[in-house]
């Protein structure tokens, strides 16, 4: 699948560490906030403007980092490193870091510092360590709820996992704690997966991109697709069709919903739920229609979205009011054919949420020759400024609107 309407680039020079020449439409700007700060996963900024990343691995013993740009150039003169272990998932909810693990979610209070002077409390705990699709990021709906996306320990739940014409197991014992979006308290600490929160949608192999829209009320995520369709079944599927299948969808959540991980996928090009091989599909036997949710937009496959956000301010124009912005860490699992992602994508939406226009590249040129950042986190400022990490080389680049 090609790209939907791509940009008017206009190419911004970063620094000679950032490596990378950073493309987004006419009329914004591009400044790197920090680079080299280790492995950043989510961002979430403060209304006083701190820039609070996530780490993947530790840096100096630490999995947060706070950045301060105190002269307003747009590149942080402070970084703070704190907090404990490591992770992905990072929010800032009443006047609260919150933060996960792979296994627990925790919370600091913020206080006037950058870094927060409180000890940290959990509360959630429980998560079952899984190899796979580990994470744990959180949105908030402001009615006292607390969303958390809980990931599939597997590709696709064979007997025998990633084993060339092992079946699906059925039913799929994961789906009972695992793959998909637990709901909890908030503001409850000493709460414990499997016995506090519910779960609200399931069928979701790695909602990795999750975020609440409040113009809208309505929880929306976007996943991680299946791998290896060519490799695991062959006799059904050539490389080419690997390289294309399945989509990575984007859903508005329902409570109860069921978005059909691991019994089928999402078809781009068929505009279709196919089943999966695991259950007896073939790469034409559509899923029983009505029985699982369709996709508000079929993403290219293997695009791997690892965040979204909705934009609120009025500093981009009218057309990103209440529109979804979505990063895309990159693929691996195309080969031998090209990979592809590794951008920024926007999908203009109404304030029902409904999207009422294409998607767009909004911003790539992160991955080439002479790069390889993997985009992976995002976050909107008080002033309107969309920012975007990089886990591999641990860069923060801040977009703004200057036309």
């Amino acid at each position: 699948m090609r790209f939907q309407n791509l940009i008017a680039a206009a190419v911004f020079s970063l620094s000679a560490t950032a490596q990378a020449e950073i493309r987004v439409p006419e009329g914004f700007a591009v400044s790197l906030l920090a680079d080299e700060l280790g492995a950043t996963r989510h961002l979430a900024v403060s209304d006083s403007g701190v820039v609070y990343a996530s780490l993947m691995r530790p840096v100096q013993g630490h999995g947060l980092v706070a950045l301060v740009d105190s002269d307003g150039d747009g590149a942080a003169d402070q970084r703070h490193y704190f907090g404990e272990g490591s992770g992905t998932g990072l929010a800032i909810h009443n006047g609260y870091l919150y933060f996960s693990s792979d296994t627990e979610v925790k919370r600091y209070r913020l206080g006037d510092a950058p870094v927060p002077t409180s000890a940290p409390e959990t509360i959630v705990s429980g998560f079952a360590p899984q190899s796979q699709h580990a994470t744990k990021p959180m949105t908030f709906d402001g009615k006292g709820n607390m969303y958390v996306t809980v990931g599939a320990p597997s590709n696709a739940c064979q007997e025998k996992p990633r084993t060339p014409g092992s079946p699906g197991l059925n039913p799929c014992p994961q789906l009972e704690s695992q793959s998909g979006i637990w709901r909890f308290a908030a503001d409850k600490p000493g709460q414990r997966h499997g016995v506090d929160g519910e779960r609200y949608a399931t069928g979701i192999r790695n909602g990795l991109a999750m975020d609440w829209n409040h113009s809208a009320g309505a929880l929306y995520f976007a996943s991680h697709g299946r791998d290896q369709l060519s490799q695991l079944y062959p006799k059904y599927f050539n490389d080419a069709k690997n390289a294309e299948l399945p989509a990575e969808e984007f859903h508005r959540a329902v409570p109860g919903g069921d978005y059909g991980w691991p019994f089928t996928y999402w078809d781009p090009m068929a505009n279709a739920r196919m089943l999966a091989p695991e259950y007896g599909g073939d790469g034409s036997k559509r899923a029983d229609a009505g029985k699982y949710r369709d996709p508000l937009i079929g993403f290219p496959a293997h695009w791997a979205p690892n965040d979204l956000i909705f934009y609120t301010s009025d500093r981009f124009p009218e057309r990103y009011r209440d529109g979804a912005f979505l990063a895309f860490h990159g693929s691996w699992n195309r080969a031998p054919l090209p990979q592809a992602g590794f951008n920024v994508v926007f999908v203009p939406m109404n304030g029902k949420g409904e999207v009422s226009g294409k998607w767009s590249v909004f911003a790539d040129g992160f991955h080439g020759k002479d790069s390889n950042n993997r985009p992976t986190g995002l976050a909107q400022g008080p002033d309107g400024a969309l920012y975007i990490a990089d886990d591999r080389n641990g860069h923060i680049w801040k977009v703004t609107y200057e036309g």
